[in-house]
């Protein structure tokens, strides 16, 4: 009984470290996927700016580049809702239903993306594409700050908790 006792009590420890490792990843993936979106969109930017190619075309050729699953996601459903949608309603679409790692104020920001998104010149599109990425760029930083700091913490407060968890039922 008491080998049943300490083989749950050591699940239980294994458990809580791997919640804690599993929270203090999503900083490391929401720092991928900005770093991953500020590539697409100079990608998108230099496509828009040199080749004149179709944004359609353009949004699955980034989708086939990006490494990353989610941002290739956001890209690839752009893609096909633009066979329905313009492009702004197409972008939006795609962030908004796509899973990603990035925080409510990314998202927004590559939302406003969307307002000139196919609707003005291209060199009104190329501006807005460039002030994303500045923001972007800016939201890279806060996330390496918050990964530095917070990524120990909850890798370590999960083993303390299945600790003290442990320390408790015995």
């Amino acid at each position: 009984m008491q080998i049943i006792k300490y083989v749950m009590l050591f699940f239980i420890l294994i458990a809580t470290n791997l919640i804690g490792r599993t929270i203090s990843q999503k900083y490391q993936f929401r720092l991928m996927e900005l770093e991953e979106m500020k590539q697409a969109l100079n990608t998108l930017k230099t496509k828009m700016k040199f080749t004149y190619a179709p944004i359609g075309e353009i949004f699955e050729e980034i989708a086939v580049q990006t490494t990353k699953t989610n941002i290739a996601n956001v890209f690839q459903r752009a893609k096909q809702a633009l066979e329905t949608k313009c492009a702004s309603e197409a972008w939006q679409y795609a962030l908004e239903n796509t899973q990603t790692n990035m925080k409510q104020e990314d998202l927004e920001s590559l939302k406003n993306l969307s307002k000139s998104l196919g609707a003005s010149d291209i060199e009104g599109q190329i501006s807005q594409i460039e002030l994303t990425q500045e923001f972007l760029e800016t939201q890279i930083q806060q996330a390496r700050v918050e990964k530095q700091k917070n990524e120990k913490l909850y890798q370590k407060l999960g083993t303390i908790i299945g600790l003290g968890i442990v320390v408790i039922l015995i």
